[in-house]
């Protein structure tokens, strides 16, 4: 698509005058968690049982952490399954 000299071509800033940028930018963050979850029991040939039972938690709390539409994380989940996985949970302000 070829920009006009009038048109933006930052996204973000759409987002923004859309008043979408907060919920789009949540649940973008979400997908990335749930990946990066994922991809990690993959890599260790983790059962979502597995890791509930390593979390001492549900099988359905590790499905809710697991589904990108759910965006009710807590850090106490995140970091629990960090550690279950033997990964340190970092979060970074840019």
């Amino acid at each position: 698509m070829k920009l006009q000299p009038n048109m933006k071509s930052d996204f973000d800033e759409f987002l923004r005058e859309e008043g979408i940028y907060e919920e789009v930018n949540d649940a973008a963050i979400k997908r990335v968690i749930a990946y990066q979850l994922e991809q990690e029991m993959k890599a260790q040939k983790i059962s979502k049982t597995k890791l509930a039972q390593m979390m001492h938690t549900s099988r359905a709390a590790v499905d809710r952490l697991l589904s990108p539409s759910n965006e009710s994380l807590t850090l106490a989940t995140l970091i629990s399954a960090g550690q279950a996985l033997g990964k340190k949970l970092t979060i970074a302000f840019v």
